[in-house]
């Protein structure tokens, strides 16, 4: 059956025979949508009737593409549905990330359409974190260990191969987070930071080198899996209280400190990623030995931390257009992650980095 491209369009009959493979004596009778919100994607909660007895939960979070048509057809385009699809299929079962319980994960090769239909955070142990201060100390160290398990793992180019092999290599950018920026600094001058702005006039001006410096070369470690947007948007609480990632659309091929130093700068408070950021990236290099990684030394690391701080701005693009239509709780959100971009750019200083390592 074709894809949905409406929370409304996923019908009892086309979730029965999409949850067949998995849980093969399903059968829906009813579909609920409870609530649809916007986001990067479609996002929906569905609630569900089953004939009969069934473990199936009652209700499920449902993952489309845009329902705006143009913007429908630009993440289509992007292909981040058919990795976050694939990597549901094939390898959340082999990375050491806690992630969500996985209904069904359908995908059109042509289009670049996707329907998610994942485990509900309302109806779960598990929970979100508070966006406003940041994930605990205990947590990143945590993340830390997941992130050098996954790179290590997938370090040897061969197991790569043979299990992840549908993983692109990092892009090189395109123009549509540089059109975003430009609009923000046109538009919003008066909102951003000095320290922003200039990384922001770099970035426009230099897109695909400053994407082939996150992405690869010397910098940041050999080249691994990377689970690719590790900010404090599409993070969980796992019920003992560890990290979880929600969204696997951004997975990558990549420099290993690309992950690492995201996660730090995008998921902690400014304050305790000051304090700990050394401590947590010691902790990161001294696991990835751990896991029979190539080892990287401090230095190294810290410097691909500073370079790939620079990436937070353009991680910022959507936020700093400042949509009127933004509900509030979205305006908050975008206000905290802001806040820890320029925080980062702030303490970190990558501009003599970009300069000295890169000549940019």
């Amino acid at each position: 059956m074709s894809l949905p491209e409406h929370p409304e369009a996923i019908t009892p009959d086309w979730l029965t025979e999409n949850l067949a493979e998995r849980y093969p004596d399903t059968v829906v009778t009813a579909v609920e949508v409870r609530a649809i919100h916007a986001g990067t994607n479609a996002n929906a909660r569905l609630g569900l009737t089953y004939q009969g007895d069934t473990d199936l939960p009652p209700t499920m979070f449902a993952k489309l593409p845009p329902l705006d048509p143009d913007r429908r057809a630009q993440i289509n385009q992007t292909g981040m549905g058919r990795r976050e699809a694939l990597f549901y299929q094939r390898l959340a079962h082999l990375v050491p990330m806690q992630t969500l319980t996985t209904y069904v994960a359908a995908f059109d090769p042509d289009s670049g359409a996707f329907v998610l239909l994942l485990e509900d955070l309302d109806n779960s142990a598990k929970s979100l974190p508070d966006y406003s201060t940041g994930v605990p100390v205990a947590y990143a160290a945590e993340a830390m260990d997941h992130f050098a398990e996954l790179h290590a793992r997938y370090e040897d180019p061969e197991r790569r191969a043979a299990e992840a092999d549908w993983v692109p290599l990092a892009n090189k950018g395109s123009d549509y987070g540089a059109r975003l920026l430009r609009y923000g600094l046109d538009n919003h001058r008066d909102k951003l930071t000095d320290a922003f702005a200039e990384i922001a006039e770099l970035y426009i001006d230099h897109t695909a080198e400053l994407h082939q410096a996150w992405a690869a070369g010397p910098i940041g470690g050999p080249a691994t899996v990377l689970q690719g947007d590790g900010h404090i948007g599409n993070l969980f609480v796992t019920e003992a209280g560890g990290p979880g990632f929600l969204d696997w659309g951004l997975i990558n091929v990549g420099a290993p400190l690309r992950d690492v130093s995201y996660f730090l700068n995008m998921s902690m408070a400014p304050a305790d990623r000051l304090a700990h950021d050394q401590a947590l990236i010691q902790r990161y290099l001294d696991s990835r030995i751990a896991h029979g990684a190539q080892p990287i030394t401090f230095d190294e690391a810290w410097l691909a931390h500073r370079i790939h701080a620079a990436y937070t701005v353009p991680a910022s693009c959507q936020v700093v257009t400042f949509p009127e239509d933004a509900s509030p709780g979205r305006q908050a959100f975008a206000a905290a992650f802001l806040a820890r971009c320029e925080a980062a750019l702030a303490d970190l200083n990558p501009r003599p980095a970009l300069r000295d390592t890169l000549g940019l």
